[in-house]
């Protein structure tokens, strides 16, 4: 039987109906326990360069056991990619090898393609076609491209609604998707969730790889990943919440959590489209890279989580007695210590070195969490307005921040832009240079919400209010950010959902900002200050 590429409004029909709609091809070979079919979870790319691209599946006819169903023996798998829907045009083809070690996820970093181009994919094993998924090439190095379309976000709670946002996404017809931390979360099935998580707390592998399972049987986020391919990073729910190098946020037994960290790790990768590159060793994997295309942008990947130092401004004692850290701190010199490190010092150096040297018309940070200066109420002293800073973001890091902000400055970087996630929020802000901070701004950041996870945090729009730079702030709002990168400026909209627990939830504008290319800072906004819904 020949298989075909539906287009993309023709998956958004498909996976709003049913889950087993997406999978196009009954299983007659591998697996057990009569399953339909073996690649229940879909198909991805991710990582494009100007003659490749990464891609990925797994072969699971029982997704929710923690072997997948499978045998544990390794399986060849062929994988195609064509000019066509129809696969007449192949133009690359091979054999890959799904092992038992790995979940027999299977990656393959196809080179030898033609920059700047679509194309279709598909694997094949034990006689049966995956879904086919779309792709494409960067253009090639030093190309003048006059447009690229992504769009951004993070933050998908499986129990805190559907992926409303991801069927929406599809439509825009993005070059490339930006994912940027909290792809899973981690905690027990809650009481009053939409839709509970499947299993426990995971703390090892067989546990991540149900909980991931359970994420990517949702067939609009496979949808979302067949459509385009994928940049990502993790935040903290990939293994654990708030957790800051080898400790969790009960300041555990650091030996003990970094074994649960490669666990994590391990499984992470089993279900990504990453490229060879960033395969685990234990509990170190490297994640932080650069992806050009052509000479319009860069994008400065970078992880926050792994290499980070302790937490600032934290009584000793939580750390000996084992006790949960301070979220929130009152300004103290630990924040401000020069030697404390965000990146850790290997990343952070070939992060400012890469903004040195980087050709691009745009150069885009994809990262975590908010770095905006950004503080907040104390309840306790509401009269003393915004005192305490958020010990697990940038704002416990200023010295890091800030080396990054005079970089910017210093090499000339040109249009930085910091693409953000982790705070379930939207904010667009202005970021000026630490030692002229009335000055003009050194760069824009855009948080672009969260794809269900929610942030009710009382008094957070007053909060953004009390702190400069902030030009929207939006937290009772789910949904992602759209970008059109020319040239000569940026548009970026945020894309907000009616209700995300809504499966079938419609989505609307909430805002517009522009960005001028060599003006740093946003332009022009179609908001106040502060959004208030």
């Amino acid at each position: 039987m020949t298989l075909f590429a539906p287009n993309r409004r023709d998956l958004l029909k498909t996976t709003a109906i049913t889950a087993p709609a997406i999978l196009l091809m009954p299983s007659r070979l591998l697996g057990a326990g009569g399953a339909e079919t073996i690649f229940t979870l879909g198909v991805a790319s991710g990582d494009p360069w100007s003659d490749g691209v990464a891609l990925w599946t797994r072969l699971a006819p029982q997704p929710l056991q923690a072997d997948g169903g499978m045998p544990r023996a390794r399986v060849p798998v062929t994988w195609q990619v064509a000019e066509d829907e129809g696969f007449r045009r192949v133009v690359r083809s091979g054999t890959a090898f799904a092992e038992p070690a790995a979940a027999h996820s299977v990656h393959v970093d196809v080179s030898g393609l033609k920059p700047a181009h679509a194309y279709f994919y598909r694997f094949i094993a034990g006689g049966e076609g995956s879904p086919v998924g779309r792709t494409r090439t960067a253009p090639a190095a030093h190309t003048v491209v006059d447009h690229l379309r992504f769009c951004f976000g993070s933050c998908q709670k499986y129990e805190a609604g559907h992926y409303a946002a991801w069927r929406h996404l599809v439509a825009e017809d993005a070059d490339l998707i930006v994912f940027l931390g909290d792809y899973i979360y981690e905690n027990d099935p809650s009481n009053d969730a939409v839709r509970p998580h499947l299993n426990p707390e995971p703390r090892d592998v067989p546990g991540y790889r149900v909980r991931y399972a359970t994420y990517k049987l949702d067939p609009l986020l496979q949808a979302a990943h067949a459509a385009a391919p994928w940049i990502s990073t993790w935040d903290d729910h990939e293994v654990a919440n708030d957790y800051a190098d080898a400790r969790d946020e009960l300041n555990g037994d650091p030996a003990t959590f970094l074994k649960r960290r490669a666990a994590a790790y391990q499984v992470y990768w089993e279900h990504m489209p990453l490229r060879a590159a960033a395969h685990p060793h234990g509990a170190s994997a490297r994640l932080y890279r650069t992806l050009d295309w052509g000479r319009l942008a860069q994008f400065q990947v970078i992880d926050d989580r792994q290499y980070r130092g302790g937490r600032a401004c934290q009584p000793p004692e939580l750390a000996l007695k084992h006790l949960q850290y301070r979220v929130a701190v009152e300004d103290c010199a630990d924040r401000h210590d020069s030697a404390r490190t965000m990146l850790g010092a290997q990343q952070e150096q070939w992060l400012l070195d890469a903004l040195g040297t980087t050709k691009a018309t745009w150069n885009l940070l994809a990262q975590q969490t908010l770095m905006t200066p950004f503080a907040m109420i104390d309840p306790a002293h509401p009269e003393r307005g915004a005192t305490l800073h958020p010990a697990d973001r940038w704002e416990g890091y200023t010295a890091a921040r800030d080396r990054i902000f005079t970089r910017w400055v210093e090499a000339k970087t040109p249009n930085p832009v910091v693409l953000s996630g982790d705070i379930h929020a939207f904010t667009a802000d202005d970021i000026r240079h630490p030692a002229h901070p009335d000055g003009a701004p050194v760069a824009a950041e855009f948080v672009g919400g969260s794809i269900t996870s929610t942030n009710h945090h009382p008094g957070w729009r007053e909060e953004a209010k009390l702190n400069p730079g902030i030009r929207f702030a939006e937290n009772e709002v789910r949904g992602y950010a759209l970008v059109d990168l020319r040239q000569t400026g940026a548009d970026v909209a945020f894309r907000g959902l009616a209700d995300a627990r809504d499966l079938a939830s419609p989505v609307s504008t909430l805002a517009h900002f522009t960005v001028e290319a060599g003006v740093p800072g946003i332009a022009t906004a179609t908001t106040s200050k502060v959004h208030v819904a």
